[in-house]
């Protein structure tokens, strides 16, 4: 008995890790220990260095970041100014608050609906436009 007057429990085995069964591939079990893997020794890995980037290369690197920086620019502006044509468009034409499509005003439709399809042209549009530029840049640094 322990101190606190209840009966001592026999010690448990520690879930300790099960032995694994060898495959038939002519391989050891697994010993579930840790295992350093490292490359024969003398081997060296093939590694390619660069040499340091020139003139051109960051020129071409700063325009191609430049243009992509345009690009961003130009996608973002072109949908604000939907997005501010859309809401001049309700406070200028009073009527289009008459017109309703399932009880709900065409405005509402347009800038809560409509919006996302415009945003899914803007990235396609965006993307295609970046791919174009790394094109142009990938074809000029070879």
């Amino acid at each position: 008995m322990s101190e606190s007057g209840a009966a001592a429990e026999p010690p448990r085995e520690s879930p300790g890790p099960h032995p694994v069964q060898a495959p038939d591939d002519g391989l050891p079990a697994p010993t579930g220990a840790r295992v350093r893997v490292s490359a024969p020794a003398g081997t060296m890995l093939n590694i390619v260095r660069r040499s340091a980037p020139d003139a051109a290369d960051t020129f071409y690197v700063h325009s191609l970041i430049r243009s992509q920086l345009r690009l961003a620019a130009s996608v973002a502006l072109g949908f604000l100014l939907v997005l501010v044509g859309l809401a001049v468009m309700v406070f200028t034409w009073p009527q289009i608050n008459d017109i309703r499509l399932a009880t709900i005003p065409l405005p509402w439709w347009l800038l809560g609906v409509g919006v996302y399809p415009l945003i899914m042209l803007c990235a396609f549009l965006f993307n295609r436009a970046a791919a174009r530029n790394e094109a142009k840049y990938r074809s000029i640094a070879k």
